[in-house]
């Protein structure tokens, strides 16, 4: 008697991303509920810089430590967040992050405005620490539901940063400087993140392949990843573009009323920016899935690093709403291509942590000296011309001969550091482009 030969399921190929559907869109609004209520409230830390600047807790540079650490950490805790994302403890790692920073917010609601080093733990390392166990997994796990589609809900997720970036400047600084003050209204602005990380807890998902085909998919080779050079190139090229990157998002507020223009509008400059960067966390989402992230990353690269030396011109209200538009559009759309780029060298899902997890950590280190510098070099004068430089010269490197090059390295020996984060995106381009075979990645 004939037997019918059985199918072995476990030979057959991991299912791909679905594209779609009620759990795909879920955790991409849960996504941006967390990134609303952890990069959106990180990105409105000029609120706080102009606070302790003005309330003499430090110096700007010493301040600005507190902003770059929380980013450092943001960043950096991207590295265990990853490995634990590939190895199945998304919710696990989440839930953690969303404790360890509400109890870090609610912390700094007590401390002394005079007490550098309590806002400095509870700020910098506490809410630091939290958002990165969350931030990583919220925009990782996307990648579980989305291929074809991936750059636009990648999109559509960071600009809940945008929208935090909008809403919690208005908030904090009508807060800070009304009847309620300091303490009460962060206890305020930790009472409304708290219940939109609950309900960013409850939506989101993993999709990572069952225990069979965990089995008989190759795990990720970290020497493999370590050593692809395309991969390397586009790391350092994106840790040198966001080296400069948060300068007007901690200063633009301090930058305007310093310029003359009245406090009472130099408060929304942060919610401008924010608001701007809405499209540019968007629009190229759907670029990108056409002409590939890397290439639309080299293209706002360009144009953040451009758009920066337009501060040099900015004497009036009007100048500084159209810097803030423009600066928004470009730094959004790096923000939200760099989570694409860097999921496109991934071969398989269970590379995606890792892979995102070391890009961020390199990133990290950027973030976190990146402000400091800046205000090194503004110091107690407000010698603006410095930071700026410093700051556009990362984002932009493409001078039209080496004696203009030289020309700035030698004047700003001290004051400019260089950063060629275009040249190594496009390089990384190129060769990632030649091993796909297509321009468009």
């Amino acid at each position: 008697m004939d037997t019918q030969p059985t199918h072995d399921k476990s030979k057959d190929p991991p299912a791909a991303p679905p594209d779609g559907g009620a759990r795909a869109w879920c955790t991409v609004l849960g996504g941006w509920l967390a990134l609303f209520a952890t990069f959106g409230y990180t990105s409105s830390f000029g609120v706080y810089q102009d606070l302790y600047t003005r309330s003499g807790t430090s110096s700007s540079s010493n301040i600005s430590w507190i902003g770059s650490v929380q980013l450092f950490l943001f960043l950096g805790m991207g590295l265990p967040a990853g490995r634990l994302l590939d190895k199945g403890y998304f919710r696990h790692c989440v839930l953690v992050g969303s404790f360890i920073y509400m109890f870090s917010l609610f912390m700094l609601s007590i401390v002394s405005l005079d007490h550098y080093y309590q806002i400095f733990l509870s700020q910098g390392v506490g809410m630091g620490i939290g958002s990165g166990l969350i931030y990583l997994p919220a925009m990782g796990v996307q990648a579980h539901h989305w291929k074809a589609r991936r750059s636009i809900a990648m999109g559509v997720v960071i600009t809940g940063s945008s929208f935090g970036g909008m809403v919690y400047p208005v908030m904090l600084n009508h807060l800070f400087h009304g009847p309620v003050g300091f303490a009460w209204g962060v206890r305020a602005s930790a009472f409304l993140t708290g219940g939109i990380l609950v309900a960013a807890n409850l939506l989101m998902s993993s999709r990572l392949p069952s225990k069979m085909e965990q089995r008989r998919t190759p795990k990720p080779n970290i020497r493999e990843i370590v050593t692809d050079m395309p991969y390397l190139l586009y790391c350092i090229g994106i840790s040198f573009v966001v080296w400069g990157l948060f300068f007007p998002y901690f200063y633009l507020q301090l930058y305007s009323i310093s310029h003359g223009i009245p406090a009472s509008f130099a408060f929304y400059t942060l919610t401008i920016q924010s608001g701007a960067s809405i499209l540019g966390r968007t629009l190229p989402g759907f670029i990108a899935d056409k002409l590939g992230p890397i290439n639309v990353c080299v293209f706002m690269s360009f144009g953040t690093g451009v758009t920066v030396f337009a501060l040099f011109g900015i004497a009036n209200l009007g100048g500084v709403v159209v810097f803030a538009i423009l600066y928004g559009f470009f730094s959004g759309g790096i923000l939200a291509m760099l989570s694409p780029a860097v999921v496109s060298f991934a071969r398989d899902i269970p590379e995606i942590g890792i892979r995102m997890g070391l890009a961020y950590f390199m990133c990290s280190f950027a973030f976190l000296t990146g402000a400091p510098i800046a205000g090194a070099l503004l110091n107690n004068g407000t010698p603006w011309f410095k930071p700026i430089i410093f700051s556009g010269v990362c984002g932009y490197t493409n001078y039209q001969t080496p004696t203009q090059l030289l020309s700035h390295i030698c004047f700003y020996r001290r004051q400019t550091l260089m950063l060629l984060g275009v040249p190594f995106i496009w390089a990384a381009r190129a060769v990632h482009a030649k091993r796909k075979g297509s321009p468009y990645v």
